[in-house]
């Protein structure tokens, strides 16, 4: 059993507000996440106690894992990952490399308007008409959930959109060897 000091855990109520609240902390958040890092076994422990699942990603970030969800919570995921699974496949049709451009390139309300217009039959199903909407209902709520950050010219996505990925990746291999199962 791990022996927990409460005085090291200095960021501990800003900590705990971050990730209740789904927010992923990541290396952004230099104070935090160099907490969290230099403490991760009291925090794990801590947080076990209190029936939480405190998860380390080796890309950079730290998350509380959760199996429930609310109808709320779905509707927000879906409007991610098909955000984050189109603009892989947009910045793939420009020839990109779209790992390094999804890091790489802002997100303005441009871009946002052009991929809601090119899959607005998605997107419909999701309530998002415009780029605003885009911008509105899924880029701020990636700010809120750490998944991004606001810059000046729009938005740069953050290594927590590793869990998207991972999640689109997941159901791509699923789908195939559904494929394969078939033939």
């Amino acid at each position: 059993m791990t022996q927990i000091n409460l005085s090291e855990l200095t960021e501990l109520q800003a900590i705990n507000k971050k990730l209740v609240s789904g927010y992923h902390i990541s290396e952004q958040d230099t104070t935090l996440w160099q907490q969290l890092d230099q403490n991760i076994d009291a925090y794990q422990a801590l947080f076990s106690a209190l029936g939480h699942d405190l998860q380390h990603d080796g890309r950079g970030f730290y998350y509380l894992a959760s199996d429930e969800s609310t109808p709320n919570m779905g509707k927000i995921s879906r409007a991610i990952a098909l955000t984050v699974f189109i603009l892989i496949e947009y910045y793939a049709n420009q020839g990109k490399d779209p790992l390094r451009a999804l890091f790489d390139e802002t997100a303005d309300l441009e871009l946002m308007q052009t991929l809601v217009q090119l899959n607005k039959h998605l997107f419909d199903q999701l309530e998002i008409f415009s780029g605003s909407d885009l911008r509105k209902d899924v880029y701020l709520r990636m700010v809120r959930l750490g998944l991004a950050k606001e810059v000046e010219q729009g938005f740069m996505h953050l290594a927590p959109i590793y869990r998207y990925i991972d999640a689109l990746m997941e159901v791509n291999e699923d789908s195939f060897d559904g494929l394969e199962d078939e033939v």
